[in-house]
């Protein structure tokens, strides 16, 4: 400021001089006033170029253009663009923090949807998007009301009570489909509100599952203890004649096998899932696989006493790797199954195939009544039944199927269900290409030459 007035009192000296010169006093005052007057149009010329400076759409490489002003205004100039390159830098770390926060916000696991104090979608990442059926971009500052039409969700944001949870059907529930979203709004700030949401299915399911396993084998052991006792006290209380004691004997025989067999499908299952994985040191040819199937499932079919036409392939000439026992459970099963639900002349094919990349695949095809789709998602859990009153006359414990996906996902493979009701089902399972190796060949012993003598000892 200093140097700014010596400048200003310099130019009204050499102007009032100038003036005092020319014309004498009066020319002192005329000199002094254009000299006042140069002075200050040069300050608002450069004033002005800042003031344009200052006006220009602000991009980073402007800042970096400044004009350059003698003095005072020089000064303003880059004190203004040190500022104004600060804030810019302060903006472009504060927007890399928000983005960094988004990403990880969008990379949860979990739904996140920010609503304001009407309840309309600020913002939302694409976890809540595929929980709601939200779109991020077109739905914003929607009422998520008017999306999410659950009524158990309307009812929770109408009650205002959000200490807990609300547990809804997702976007991806259809009738043959369990889709299960939990929700919590949180409220935060001056009325804006967090909502929360985590898929829930698997533990739906879960829940489903265990109260269905309990319930079922509750079931499936009173039965047969019932019809026990109640032979149990006929026999006790009543004189009978051999004939009956010896036909109520055979049935409760045959109520205690079912139990067996029930207890041991459970026993099965239980193995099967504590167990460690197989391993690849044990080979077993297929064939004897197939012949030991055959004979247990002929045996089942006389036992039920059904004329079945089951044609069972020829075993492809492979070794299997894995646990011989589970992998004969799994194929016995599966034919075992089509044995019981295929009516009296039907016909069951029971093959190997070659799928071309290494990998062997074992199918049961029946022309039994076939199952609908609604069913095929569940088929492998424990004790489901696509028909209660079928399934006991066909003596079955309702765990094959799920013994049968244990031991395939054990050794690596998937099982597969294709059925259309009143068209026959196909059961299928494939195995990786390292489970397979083909039947080493026997080795060759010479024969004897004819006619030789044994050497003197």
């Amino acid at each position: 400021m200093a140097l700014r007035g010596l400048v200003f009192f310099a130019i009204l000296l050499a102007c009032t001089s100038v003036g005092l010169g020319l014309g004498g006093g009066w020319g002192a005052a005329g000199g002094a006033w254009v000299g006042a007057l140069a002075w200050l149009a040069a300050d608002l010329a450069m004033a002005a170029r800042a003031l344009r400076w200052l006006r220009r759409p602000a991009r980073p490489d402007e800042l970096l253009d400044p004009p350059e002003l003698p003095g005072l205004w020089g000064a303003v100039i880059d004190r203004v663009r040190r500022l104004l390159r600060a804030r810019d830098q302060q903006v472009a770390e504060a927007g890399q923090r928000m983005q960094s926060f988004l990403a990880a916000i969008q990379a949860s696991p979990n739904g996140v949807t920010l609503l304001d104090e009407a309840n309309r979608i600020t913002w939302c990442n694409q976890t809540a998007a595929g929980h709601f059926g939200f779109d991020a971009q077109r739905d914003q500052l929607q009422l998520v009301g008017n999306l999410v039409r659950d009524p158990d969700f309307a009812a929770y944001l109408a009650a205002g009570d959000f200490s807990h949870e609300v547990v809804i059907n997702g976007r991806a529930a259809t009738s043959s489909r369990l889709a299960r979203v939990s929700a919590q709004l949180h409220p935060y700030g001056d009325g804006q509100k967090l909502l929360l949401s985590r898929d829930v299915t698997a533990l739906e399911q879960a829940d489903t599952m265990r109260r269905d396993f309990v319930a079922n084998v509750s079931h499936e052991i009173r039965t047969p203890l019932t019809v026990l006792n109640g032979f149990v006290e006929t026999l006790q209380t009543l004189p009978l004649e051999e004939d009956e004691r010896t036909r109520y004997l055979a049935l409760m025989a045959q109520q205690a096998q079912r139990m067996q067999a029930l207890v041991n499908d459970l026993l099965t299952l239980s193995r099967l899932e504590g167990s460690p994985l197989p391993g690849g040191g044990e080979w077993v040819p297929l064939a004897a696989l197939m012949a030991q199937c055959e004979e247990e499932v002929r045996g089942l079919a006389a036992v039920l006493g059904k004329d079945l036409d089951l044609r069972c392939m020829p075993a492809p000439g492979f070794e299997v790797s894995g646990i011989g026992s589970e992998i004969l459970s799994a194929i016995t099963n599966l034919v075992a199954n089509a044995v019981r639900y295929t009516p009296s002349g039907g016909t069951i094919d029971v093959s190997w195939r070659d799928r071309g990349d290494g990998r062997l695949e074992f199918s049961v095809q029946d022309t039994g009544p076939g199952i609908a789709s609604e069913h095929l998602p569940r088929l492998t859990e424990r004790f489901y039944r696509v028909d209660r009153s079928r399934s006991r006359e066909t003596g079955g414990t309702g765990l094959g199927l799920a013994i049968v996906k244990h031991v395939v996902q054990r050794h690596g493979g998937e099982l597969q269900v294709e059925s259309r009701l009143g068209q026959g089902s196909t059961f299928s399972f494939w195995l990786p290409a390292g489970r397979f190796r083909p039947v080493p060949a026997a080795p060759v012993v010479p024969p004897a030459a004819a006619g030789a003598e044994t050497p003197p000892q």
